[in-house]
């Protein structure tokens, strides 16, 4: 995984914010978004510090929001173009980034996003049937195998909120790795 990381790149672009007031698959667009230290992306349905995501609340309500902004690389949307045309939003993201290949970065790398915004990664989205609600087919468009039969979730990262700051398509994204040893990211 060490080898991986030094094949991108540790600055990107922000190419879309989104958010959903409901708990709608896909968010629509906006012009800025303000993250919230400890609570996410304000106006959002998974804004809080408690778990908001509605099959986890019925599993267990007190757990900690580890999905607090969802973010996906455009690069995705590229890659499923000829047969999934997908716009900023579209799969629930929150933030929509270019350049960064996020789905390489390390749990707990640190994102610095516009000019006071943090993102502690904490994992990998899991993406679920709804996917293929919105599309027939995309769910297996975003999950493969590995030459060992595990699961690679191509659908994006899951982060926290470690300081609260405004975000907005165009802004620069900054990467931190840990500390070594890298663990590498697994679905939350």
């Amino acid at each position: 995984m060490q080898d991986e990381i030094k094949k991108f790149s540790l600055v990107g672009t922000v190419i879309a914010v989104s958010l959903s007031k409901k708990h709608t698959f896909s968010k629509k667009n906006q012009n800025i978004i303000k993250l919230v230290k400890g609570l996410g992306v304000e106006g959002d349905a998974h804004f809080g510090s408690k778990v908001k995501h509605r099959s986890r609340v019925i599993q267990n309500p007190d757990q900690p929001n580890l999905r607090q902004v969802h973010l996906i690389h455009s690069e995705l949307f590229e890659e499923l173009a000829v047969r999934f045309p997908i716009e900023p939003g579209q799969m629930g993201e929150n933030i929509t980034t270019a350049g960064i290949n996020l789905l390489e970065l390390p749990v707990n790398s640190i994102l610095f996003l516009g000019h006071s915004a943090m993102i502690k990664i904490t994992g990998l989205r899991n993406p679920c049937a709804q996917i293929d609600q919105f599309q027939p087919g995309l769910l297996n468009a975003v999950i493969e195998k590995d030459e060992n039969g595990n699961l690679i979730r191509k659908a994006g990262i899951m982060g926290i909120v470690l300081e609260s700051g405004e975000v907005k398509p165009g802004d620069e994204i900054r990467v931190e790795l840990p500390p070594k040893p890298f663990k590498k990211l697994e679905r939350v």
